[in-house]
């Protein structure tokens, strides 16, 4: 009973401080160009039934759910085709690359993501939270068109069924150029950030998570040199002596720091599948467990989970379009290759399949035979 408590009493820590929710995204450059671009994906309350989409060029598309008044939303024609993964089949897209290369990234920002006040007059102009990334991988092909064209929409505060209320997320999006920004609802305002970084944990807001780097530019891959003092050498104990102060915990302050020190400091890569290689393994780092996590209050609808908080990683290769990932029950990498799809020749309907196949067990025996 005791342990019991205890598993309890550390998952319910755990979720509070966004465990529950920790998504983190960075950004490796290989030697011949390639930029790429992964996330892990952490929601650890139940199954987000994640899914592999391929959206036709021309497809119209509209808002996820309704306004606060019952009225439509805004709709409009997919300008780009695009491969996107969505949860809870509701055309709610966390990752998504369109065929110009923009590469759209969806994570949680509880507590600080606040949208703007909600107009009927305007409902046909209006978008919710969970169409934004749609809405831009979709219509634009770099971020600079982004930047443009946000402040003609308005993102209103659109209750998302499963959650019984407005999704609080926010955005990291990437162009064929390496060009980077964070989009930001705060205090119900628009905040565009520049993001040369390439880095996108949770909450507090972006800005602050600049700010706060300012706390740990001691860090370094090198280790520290030798001291001397009094008539003794003092050196370090062991390799790593130059990440002293790293902070390891779960929350998204640490995440941050963690994550730009591991991809400011990671190992040169090729390019190509090199490059995505090395994203893996740094946000292995940050996989977080289920543990205790209580099943008992799932949404309507949904399923608890089997395996992990982290139910999918991705890297995107923007030089050679393509999304490579693995999931929460196998391992193993799955590729797809964007360059390959004709979204012009699609018909009128999104393709869909799931991320995750049946994988039976994943274990290949490699045992020698007699």
């Amino acid at each position: 009973m005791a342990k019991q408590f205890v598993s309890a009493l550390l998952a319910g820590l755990l979720c509070g401080l966004s465990v529950c929710h920790a998504c983190t995204t960075i950004t490796l450059q290989g030697a011949d160009g390639t930029a790429v671009i992964g996330r892990t994906m952490e929601w650890a309350e139940f199954d987000l039934q994640p899914q592999l989409v391929i959206v036709p060029r021309g497809y119209t598309m509209g808002v996820v759910d309704r306004m606060p008044d019952g009225k439509d939303g805004a709709s409009w024609k997919a300008k780009y085709g695009f491969v996107g993964i969505d949860v809870l089949d509701t055309f709610s897209f966390m990752d998504a690359m369109n065929e110009k290369r923009l590469v759209v990234e969806t994570l949680y920002l509880p507590g600080f993501a606040e949208y703007q006040k909600y107009d009927p007059g305007r409902a046909g102009n209006s978008i919710g939270p969970m169409d934004v990334a749609g809405w831009i991988v979709s219509q634009f092909a770099t971020t600079d068109e982004v930047r443009r064209a946000l402040p003609s929409i308005r993102v209103v505060p659109v209750t998302m069924d499963v959650l019984g209320m407005p999704a609080p997320v926010h955005f990291l999006v990437t162009d064929a150029n390496k060009r980077q920004i964070a989009v930001e609802y705060v205090r119900g305002n628009l905040h565009i950030h520049d993001a040369p970084l390439g880095v996108m944990t949770n909450s507090p807001a972006y800005d602050w998570h600049i700010t706060n780097l300012r706390n740990h530019i001691n860090l370094k891959a090198t280790g520290l040199p030798t001291v001397k003092v009094a008539d003794i050498d003092l050196k370090p104990i062991g390799v790593g002596s130059g990440m002293l102060g790293l902070p390891g915990d779960f929350t998204p302050p640490s995440r941050f720091v963690r994550a730009t020190a591991f991809s400011q400091t990671a190992r040169k890569t090729e390019g190509g599948f090199d490059t995505v290689r090395e994203l893996f393994r740094i946000l292995d780092n940050f996989n977080v467990p289920i543990e205790a996590v209580a099943t008992n209050h799932l949404p309507k609808g949904t399923e608890p989970l089997r395996y992990s908080g982290t139910q999918y990683t991705t890297a995107w290769d923007m030089k050679n379009m393509a999304l490579y990932y693995h999931t929460d029950s196998d391992r193993s990498i799955r590729k797809v290759d964007v360059k390959k799809v004709d979204f012009g020749k699609l018909g009128d309907k999104p393709v869909r399949q799931p991320l995750r196949f049946d994988e039976g067990n994943a274990v290949r025996d490699v045992t020698p035979g007699d």
